[in-house]
């Protein structure tokens, strides 16, 4: 009898949709990886961040009470947003901006700032359509963009010197083509915690001026953890904004001359109140533009949590009021995230790492050109990085044989240039001072070369 038929080789599984939309970043993440290693080594996690305390009591008073209230506070509430959340949140923003902000049609709530920024680019980009980021870049920009049909562009910001980074304009402006629709705005920054002052944003504005197809998504989750010089920020006529309520070193973007028609400006609640996992956000901007995003809202979901907007209306009006000796609830704050910067500054300084600049924002950038990686972990590869770069390395190392977790900067860089992160790693700070004295403990027993 012949031979049976060989049998035909296995076909190769196919990339699913959402793989072929993600261009490659729809497996092992960095954030993957380094959460299993942190739970692996239960080691002291600056990694994520996220605050490892509970709210503030007021904080948590105001979502007993919404939750304890009968009828409708547990129903469908408006999809483009509860009522009253959108009434006060137009209120601050009228102050903040300068303008009259229509409740009902200049606001958007979001379930949280990342579904803000998904819907916002739905809205604002088509197959084709470049949207410049400014890096290293909150990396979740890149699968968005990408699920929107656009295509990632770039522009490096610089160190400078002095332990900070710095915006070259004139590369900002040589970076825009004809195809660039957006350009996102992250201030206070993640990861470096840059604050871009008045005079950095003017010269923006003056770009976006320039070329009339680009709208500016202003990323502003951070606006009111500001802890850098914030008394010569509101004593200095060039810098902040008036009518702050507590936000004072932070420039609205869209408050520039002309720049309000242009953008659409992000946040949410979770950073500034130590609520995460409440998940509301919102959009601000002209109507012609917030119209669509109104539009988008019902087809991903009906409406945010109706028991947290609810209960976000009492926390806003109760963190302007004195809070703990100080003038209101951001004060506090502040004061408090200045001194738990400073802790994990000299205790990265006692392991060789120069912490860069950090004016607002949860993180410090460490500069670690000082330590020398084990060749080992150099030689590694891992599925989330294949190709190993120094910074992984060295926080696999931290991780493994010193029981710190913290985050390689190079996934916020484009792959032309991640060599700019090869000597960064980000530290999370808004952990418990328990937390913070652990890690201490764990970079004073680091090696330096």
């Amino acid at each position: 009898a012949p031979p049976p038929p060989s049998p035909s080789p296995a076909k190769a599984p196919e990339a699913s949709i959402i793989a072929k939309r993600l261009a490659g970043r729809s497996g092992p993440t960095v954030w993957s990886e380094f959460g299993a290693l942190a739970a692996e080594t239960k080691g002291v996690n600056l990694g994520q961040g996220f605050p490892n305390w509970s709210p503030p009591d007021f904080v948590v008073e105001a979502a007993v009470q919404a939750v304890s209230k009968g009828g409708a506070a547990h129903q469908y509430t408006r999809t483009a947003g509860h009522p009253p959340l959108c009434a006060l949140l137009a209120a601050r923003y009228s102050m903040h901006l300068g303008k009259t902000v229509q409740p009902d049609s200049e606001v958007a709530v979001t379930v949280g700032a990342s579904q803000a920024l998904f819907v916002t680019l739905q809205t604002l980009v088509e197959k084709g359509d470049e949207v410049l980021l400014l890096e290293p870049f909150f990396d979740l920009y890149i699968g968005q963009i990408r699920l929107a049909g656009g295509t990632p562009t770039y522009c490096p910001l610089q160190p400078d010197g002095d332990r900070g980074f710095t915006l070259d304009v004139d590369l900002l402006r040589s970076k825009i083509t004809p195809k660039t629709k957006v350009l996102i705005l992250n201030s206070p920054h993640n990861p470096t915690g840059k604050v871009f002052n008045k005079a950095e944003m003017e010269a923006i504005a003056q770009v976006v001026r320039e070329n009339p197809q680009i709208t500016v998504i202003s990323d502003e989750v951070y606006k009111y953890v500001i802890h850098s010089d914030v008394g010569s920020h509101v004593s200095s006529s060039e810098e902040g904004d008036a009518g702050s309520l507590g936000s004072e070193g932070h420039v609205h973007f869209a408050k520039l001359k002309g720049m309000w028609d242009r953008t659409l400006t992000v946040s949410s609640a979770g950073k500034t109140f130590s609520v995460t996992g409440w998940q509301v956000g919102w959009v601000i901007g002209p109507s012609r533009m917030v119209r669509d995003v109104q539009t988008m809202l019902p087809f991903v979901q009906f409406c945010a949590s109706t028991p947290m907007q609810e209960a976000l209306v009492a926390v806003l009006k109760k963190a302007d009021q004195p809070y703990k000796g100080h003038n209101s609830y951001y004060e506090w704050m502040r004061k408090g995230y200045v001194a738990k910067r400073d802790a994990l500054a000299k205790a990265m300084r006692s392991a060789g790492i120069e912490p860069m600049k950090s004016q607002g924002g949860f993180f410090l950038v460490g500069d670690t050109s000082n330590l020398k990686v084990p060749e080992k972990y150099m030689q590694e590869t891992t599925p989330a990085m294949p190709k190993m770069t120094r910074d992984w390395a060295l926080c696999r190392w931290f991780a493994l044989e010193h029981g710190i977790v913290a985050i390689p900067c190079s996934p916020f860089y484009s792959p032309e240039n991640r060599a700019l992160g090869e000597n960064y790693v980000r530290f999370a700070f808004c952990k418990t001072d328990d937390t913070l004295g652990e890690a201490a403990a764990a970079f004073a027993k680091i090696p330096q070369e």
